[in-house]
C-alpha cells in the first residue's frame, strides 16, 4: 500500500513556525484569582505603536473547581504583519505552542484575533 501523505505546511513555513517558537519569551503583565495576562514577544513581530509585545494571551480559570468546565483562553496579535491571511499557518503554529506552554493539558476553548487569521479551536484532554 502506498503512502499518500500530502505536506500541508511547507518548509519554509514551518522554518519560520519552528524560529518564532524558539525565540518566544512571555511575561505576565496580571494575575487575579481566576484570570492571567501574558506579554507574548516574538523575535520578528512586535506591536507596532509601543515596539513591544506582538500579542497578548489571556485566560480565564474556572473558579468552581470542576474538570468538567473549559479554561478560556484569547490570543491577541497586535502587529498587523501576523493579521494577513498568508500567514495563517505561521499565527495557528505560534497560537497551539502559546496553549501548550500556558495552559498545558487542561480543557481549553481558544480564541484567535489576529485580522483575517482570526480563529476559535477546542483543545480537549
Amino acid at each position: 500500500m502506498e503512502d499518500n501523505v500530502v505536506e500541508v505546511v511547507s518548509i519554509q513555513t514551518k522554518k519560520k513556525i519552528e524560529e518564532e517558537i524558539s525565540g518566544m519569551i512571555f511575561t505576565k503583565n496580571f494575575r487575579s484569582p481566576s484570570a492571567e495576562e501574558w506579554y507574548i514577544f516574538l523575535p520578528n513581530y512586535k506591536d507596532p505603536l509601543s515596539g513591544g509585545a506582538a500579542g497578548k494571551a489571556i485566560i480565564h480559570y474556572n473558579l468552581l473547581g470542576t474538570k468538567e468546565i473549559f479554561i478560556n483562553t484569547t490570543i491577541i496579535f497586535d502587529d498587523p504583519a501576523l493579521h494577513h491571511k498568508d500567514r495563517h499557518q505561521l499565527v495557528y503554529g505560534i497560537s497551539d505552542e502559546i496553549i501548550n506552554r500556558l495552559v498545558g493539558y487542561a480543557d481549553t476553548l481558544l480564541s484567535v484575533h489576529a485580522g483575517e487569521n482570526s480563529y476559535n479551536a477546542e483543545y480537549k484532554q
